[in-house]
Formats: structure tokens, sequence, C-alpha cells
């Protein structure tokens, strides 16, 4: 384990609180520490322990060494979403300890660490600090609260973050179980693109724009020479040595920046993804993207599963599984999920 942020290597107390929270969850129930070291200040909240430990996934007898790199956004509220897709990963993965998790995080939050640590001893992965002041200023409101967060648009800035050394990762939305080997989806060959994805050409592309968009005379040249299809940015693999030589990162911004004065979509961080690569992706099966589970982004009514197989279920859209089981009013589709959930409430911590 470790962090990657060089702002973060004067703070050396922190990094002791976090071998000490086994021992701090187990006496604590809720309670608020508050130090200081140097010139930053740490104000921690420690919580108990809310998730079953997950059991040991080991590699079959044909694995090589090649290591398969996923990243992920981190953070307490979408934490129960984040150990679930980890559980189905590695559950259906022919080589487990082949996979190494990046994830990404903008608030230091020792208890989510911890959860992780403790739920899944033998996990390889390491936490990067994403900055949010990198896109704070770039973001405009959208149709959903939950959308205009800034650790939305980390996606945009991985190859800045993850280590150099990793030349290409699988980036995945926490609200998604995977439910075939992921190693088929890692090995997909990208035919030299940027980014590979399921896309979806039936889709009626000009919703993700809003008319001033269209009726501009300059604007809608963007997909010129380009035969654009809708993608969802929730499942990609990332080229992550093309993307910085392209400066995509830089591109993506530029979107962000028009929009912020024009008002030319209506979604958080996925149209200026679309301006950038819609017809410019290498396609990827479906079955890898059963998405739209959570229901649209107003209201989040049920939807059932499309036809044809499945590989990856994927609760984009407003409604979550996990708030819809513990409301007693689920989705048919939520006990596709159930299985994969390792949420221990509070309440049961100290029973066997």
């Amino acid at each position: 384990m470790e962090f990657w942020n060089p702002t973060w290597q004067h703070a050396k107390l922190p990094f002791l609180l976090l071998s000490l929270l086994p021992f701090l969850l187990l006496l604590l129930n809720l309670c608020h520490v508050s130090a200081t070291t140097g010139d930053m200040h740490v104000n921690i909240i420690l919580k108990p322990i809310t998730f079953r430990e997950a059991p040991s996934f080991r590699n079959g007898d044909a694995c090589n060494q090649e290591r398969i790199h996923i990243a992920m956004t981190l953070d307490s509220n979408y934490l129960r979403g984040t150990m679930g897709a980890i559980l189905s990963i590695l559950q259906h993965s022919t080589c487990p300890e082949n996979v190494d998790f990046h994830f990404l995080w903008a608030t230091f939050e020792p208890e989510v660490y911890y959860a992780i640590k403790s739920t899944f001893p033998y996990l390889k992965f390491k936490i990067y600090r994403f900055e949010s002041s990198r896109v704070r200023e770039k973001i405009s409101k959208s149709i959903r609260q939950a959308l205009d967060q800034p650790l939305n648009y980390a996606r945009i800035y991985i190859s800045d973050i993850i280590e150099g050394h990793v030349k290409r990762v699988l980036y995945l939305d926490s609200d998604l179980v995977v439910v075939d080997d992921i190693a088929k989806l890692w090995e997909v060959d990208l035919g030299g693109k940027v980014v590979a994805a399921p896309e979806y050409c039936h889709a009626n592309f000009t919703r993700y724009f809003t008319d001033m968009f269209w009726s501009d005379p300059e604007l809608p040249r963007a997909f010129h020479g380009r035969n654009p299809c809708y993608f969802n940015t929730g499942v990609m693999i990332v080229d992550v040595e093309k993307w910085r030589e392209g400066r995509y990162t830089q591109k993506v911004e530029e979107w962000m920046r028009v929009q912020k004065h024009r008002r030319i979509y209506h979604l958080g961080s996925l149209p200026p993804f679309l301006l950038v690569l819609a017809g410019e992706i290498k396609g990827v099966d479906h079955r890898w993207n059963q998405h739209g589970l959570g229901g649209d982004n107003i209201e989040g009514k049920c939807r059932s599963l499309h036809p044809g197989p499945v590989s990856l279920l994927h609760w984009s859209g407003k409604g979550k599984p996990w708030l819809r089981l513990d409301s007693r009013n689920p989705c048919s589709v939520d006990h596709l999920w159930a299985p994969y959930d390792l949420y221990r409430p509070t309440s049961h911590y100290f029973e066997d």
C-alpha cells in the first residue's frame, strides 16, 4: 500500500493513525480526532467496521505474471458499491492475484482505507490523491448533484495521477458488478485507439447536447468526419501512454470551459468525453456494460435487463441497488447485486 502524492510525504501523523485504526475502531463507536502536525491540520472521523471480511482468492494453475490494472474512485458515499465491485471482480477472476487496484480519492478518509484493508486483507492496491482544485472551477451544474462532484471527473486525469509504469488501465465505476473473468475485458485489442468501451450507435446521440449546441454554426463541427456514438465512461480501457501523447486531458478540459460559458450539455463528465472521443474509440461487446440499471438520472425508475449475454451489470443512473435494498423497495435487478454486498450493519458488529 502506497500513497503516491508527494504533497503528503511530510504528514506522518495520518499514517501513524492508520496503523492504530484496528485498535481505535474496536474501542470507539463514533468519535472525532483532531490533530495538528507541522502546517497540516487533520480532522478525522472514526467509524465502526461495517463490512465483513471477504474470502481470499488465489490464482489458478494457468496464470502468468501479467498484471491487470483497475482504476476506481473511492469515497465513503459509494464505498458499499466499491466493496461489491471488488468482490465480484476477484470472485469471477481466474487469476485474482494478478489484479492491481488503483484508487483515486479526493479526501483523506482513514476509515475508508481501513474498511478496504480489513475486508480484503490480501488485496493489491494503491491510493492516489486527486486534487479537486484541478477541476472544481471547471465544473458546471448538471441535472443531478452527484454528477457535479469533483471526484466524478477524476477519470479525466488518470494519466497524470497513476504511476508511470502502468501503460494501460481499466477504469470502472463503483456501481457495478462483474460476473465474468475480468481478464477477458482487459485483453481487448484497442486497435491503435486510445480508449475501448461498449458503444451504442442506436441511441439518440443528439439528446446528450442542448439545442443551443446543435443550432450553433461551429460547435457541431467537432464531430466532422466521425460517426459519433454514445458510450458510457464508467467502463473504459485506456491506453495511458496514448492518452498522454494525444493530450486528451487538455482536450476534455477545453470543452468543459466551453460548457461553463455556453451551456452546451446537461450531464456531468460524459459529454466532454463524447465531444473528444465519440466515433474514435474501439467498440467492446455490449455484454461488458449492461448499463442503465439505476434508471434515468432524474427519477431512477426500475429497468429490466437488456436481452443478450451479460458479463458486467452497471447501475448507472440515479438509483443505486444498496439504497433501494435498504429501503425495502428494490427493483428486480437489485437482487443481482445483493450477493456481492459485504455490508454488515453496525448493530451486528459484535455478533459472530
